[in-house]
């Protein structure tokens, strides 16, 4: 009976949650020349959680069956995905918001323009296979391709379409999902190896090239709780009402995670609400940032392993990698080469135009600096309005 109580407590949803985060920190800290996955190991041991549960829903443990995976157990891992997504996206808001309004200039428009050629790449190519593979249907290619760009809103709005294959969307994006994030997290730790970039010297020049001066707040305020979370959790709040207005024309909305970015932008910048203060320390800014990371990753991976293991075929497994990749290649040529935008701002509207969370947090601790966060905080919104209109197109047309 003891034995089956440690077991079954073993294999509860909490316990299982702290497992793959403290064996992806593990593997995620393994360097093969210099490169590892960071906080992605979480979502890569997500997912082999996920492939597990599917081969293996139930256990039995002397008279009792334990059901790993099951519907309510499913909401549970999507319920932590966006709590995590909203922490991590409200703490690059307050992050990027003190200079995001005060550098904003024409070189920023550079970090927009990313957003829509990334997304735009990923549709070109998304047709280019609808085209050549007879087999690909329509719902499947629009499943690939959002996942490949890490995209829910994209696949949300594929999945309102009236008359698409909600299955097969689904299908396809579990397929994808899987390179899509560890891809681009690798990719922007190889493109400074590749370039034999010194990281250290890139940061110092980057950072002299980018000087604001944040004036300091005059006057009294009240601080209404010594960590910061007030605010944090107000721009939670006001995030989420901002996320739920629909764009008319297209039946768009920001979504939680654009609403509270937006929201963490705006307090961040403005850092005050009348007399209550709204500044937050860097420690707690960053502990959030990292929380709301983990969160993410542990709660989209272990689906996204189920989806994965369920629908996995090669020949879209490959197609997804191709969406991921040429989109990232071109758009880091377009972005150094027309318009001469240095590394680190290159990658950061990449991971912008191609909604990357982890890809974020992998840039953050490659370049050791925070304000890369402010080109991902311009690319992000516009590819999450761009991705919605892209799926809607590719379905009228087909």
């Amino acid at each position: 009976m003891y034995l089956s109580n440690v077991i079954s407590n073993t294999l509860s949803l909490v316990c299982t949650i702290f497992t793959i985060i403290v064996l992806g920190y593990l593997i995620g800290n393994i360097k093969i020349k210099g490169i590892s996955l960071g906080s992605a190991g979480i979502l890569l041991v997500a997912i082999l959680f996920g492939i597990f549960f599917n081969a293996n829903p139930d256990i039995s443990i002397g008279d009792n069956v334990i059901n790993l995976f099951n519907s309510d157990i499913k909401s549970k891992y999507s319920l932590i995905s966006s709590i995590g997504t909203v922490l991590f996206v409200t703490s690059i808001g307050f992050i990027a918001g003190p200079k995001f309004f005060r550098s904003f200039n024409k070189k920023s428009m550079s970090y927009i323009y990313i957003g829509i050629i990334v997304i735009l790449i990923g549709g070109l190519c998304t047709l280019l296979f609808i085209k050549l593979d007879g087999n690909l249907s329509t719902s499947l290619a629009i499943g690939l391709m959002t996942g490949a760009l890490t995209s829910t809103p994209g696949l949300s709005a594929a999945k309102e379409v009236i008359g698409a294959d909600v299955d097969m969307i689904v299908a396809g994006y579990g397929i994808a999902y899987l390179f899509g994030v560890l891809g681009v997290v690798l990719f922007v730790q190889i493109i400074p190896k590749l370039l034999k970039i010194d990281i250290d010297k890139e940061r110092d020049s980057y950072i002299a090239a980018n000087p604001i001066d944040v004036p300091e707040l005059k006057g009294e305020y009240i601080k209404l709780d010594s960590f910061g979370f007030f605010p944090f959790f107000l721009a939670i709040i006001l995030g989420c009402l901002i996320g739920s207005f629909y764009i008319p024309g297209i039946n768009f909305c920001l979504g939680n995670s654009g609403g509270c970015l937006l929201a963490g932008l705006l307090l961040g910048h403005f850092r005050h609400i009348g007399k209550i203060d709204c500044r937050i320390d860097a420690s707690t800014i960053k502990a959030l940032r990292e929380l709301g990371l983990i969160l993410f990753l542990t709660g989209a991976g272990v689906p996204g392993g189920v989806n994965f293991a369920s629908n996995v075929k090669l020949s879209c497994f490959i197609y997804g990698i191709v969406i991921t990749l040429v989109p990232m290649i071109v758009g880091y040529f377009i972005a150094t080469k027309v318009f001469k935008l240095s590394l680190f701002n290159a990658l950061g509207s990449i991971t912008g135009g191609m909604t990357s969370t982890p890809a974020l947090g992998a840039l953050i601790q490659t370049s050791k600096t925070d304000d890369v966060a402010s080109a991902y905080a311009a690319s992000y919104p516009i590819a999450l309005v761009t991705v919605v209109i892209v799926v809607k197109l590719i379905l009228m047309i087909f």
